[in-house]
């Protein structure tokens, strides 16, 4: 590599140059105009930080735990489709750049990689959570579901916001084709083809909640849902007995005009708080300064997409393990500079809403 990346996004230059422009447009894309997708980033200028003088943080402590599962600092990986697509090695290679930085990986059943194989790459320690889709053939989805119990896998992340697939207008104009080499073994079988086509035919969109307790019957795993962006979903989830919330909304790759993340994490925080459920985001997390804020407003740890394929198409295992190594060290200096020694510091107090952010300064 000519230089040695600084911050995160500046990784993202490195994915469009490797890549052809087929593929480059199908991991950047958003939904419409992308007004999410791009609301996500910017709506993290909307918070500002109130820090604390004066306290001793020589020592900094910025591990916590994900459902009981010990990690070193509190940003995962969220699940991305197709690693394949960015580098050889795919799946393998971000599972082992996880593993070596004592981070949780949430694994796509659309991933290039069968689930087993990326189970076995990572440290019996390292927690790895497997993603689920509604399907309409059950047969299926209980497939998946045993194959991530046998693989070792540590909950189930069911996405809840995906009934169908959304409007990415760049992608369909770029028309993706996927090469001989690349499979979806988790999902597809041998004479399927990766597609929106696909999707619509294998998705369940009369999917309800009556499906997440079919789902609860037969597995013992904990389960996560995905794409919660109201305190209503949020008070449901909490009635079926899911684990946890991440409140998503698939990068911006759905629905247009939804709230940004961080703006839909209060109220879903105040609609759990009487109830063990954990609550973690993930859309726009580029900065130390990110992970912080939204621990401030009530998530445990966040989760990030775009930015480990960016790191993957960098350098496979070592580029995964450097973005999240350089938000681990962004994040323990935006503890030090806030007044916080660990992770138990980070309160409301923190932080406030300013009611107005002028757009231009993005």
């Amino acid at each position: 590599m000519v230089s040695l990346p600084l911050c995160v996004v500046a990784f993202e230059p490195y994915l469009k140059e490797s890549l052809p422009d087929t593929v480059w447009q199908y991991f950047r894309s958003g939904a419409d105009d992308e007004q999410t997708m791009k609301d996500n980033q910017f709506a993290f200028q909307r918070y500002r930080l109130r820090p604390r003088c004066l306290r001793d943080v020589s020592q900094r402590i910025t591990s916590t735990s994900v459902l009981g599962h010990y990690i070193a600092f509190p940003v995962g990986v969220s699940p991305v489709a197709a690693h394949g697509f960015a580098h050889p090695d795919g799946e393998i290679a971000t599972a082992k750049g996880v593993c070596s930085v004592g981070s949780v990986m949430i694994h796509s059943m659309w991933s290039n990689k069968r689930s087993e194989d990326v189970a076995s790459t990572v440290q019996p320690n390292t927690p790895l959570f497997h993603q689920l889709n509604f399907l309409r053939d059950r047969s299926r989805m209980k497939e998946v579901v045993r194959k991530a119990e046998v693989a070792g896998y540590r909950a189930l992340v069911v996405t809840v916001d995906q009934p169908i697939i959304g409007n990415t207008r760049p992608a369909k104009e770029s028309s993706l084709v996927v090469p001989s080499h690349i499979s979806f073994p988790n999902a597809l079988r041998p004479d399927e083809s990766f597609c929106p086509q696909t999707a619509h035919e294998l998705f369940d969109d009369s999917a309800t909640w009556d499906t997440i307790s079919w789902l609860k019957e037969i597995t013992s795993l904990p389960i996560i849902l995905k794409g919660i962006l109201t305190a209503e979903d949020a008070k449901e989830a909490v009635k079926h007995g899911v684990a946890g919330i991440l409140v998503s909304n698939h990068g911006g790759r759905q629905l247009d005009g939804t709230l940004a993340t961080i703006d839909a994490l209060p109220e879903v925080v105040n609609a759990v708080r009487d109830s063990s459920v954990e609550v973690y985001l993930d859309g726009g997390v580029r900065k130390g300064t990110d992970v912080l804020k939204a621990l401030a407003l009530g998530a445990r740890a966040v989760f990030i997409g775009r930015p480990v394929i960016w790191g993957l198409a960098y350098d496979g295992e070592n580029g995964v393990k450097k973005v999240l190594e350089i938000l681990r060290e962004e994040f323990s200096l935006a503890m030090a500079l806030t007044g916080c020694s660990s992770v138990d510091d980070i309160n409301p107090d923190m932080i406030v809403r300013l009611p107005h952010v002028n757009n231009e300064l993005h």
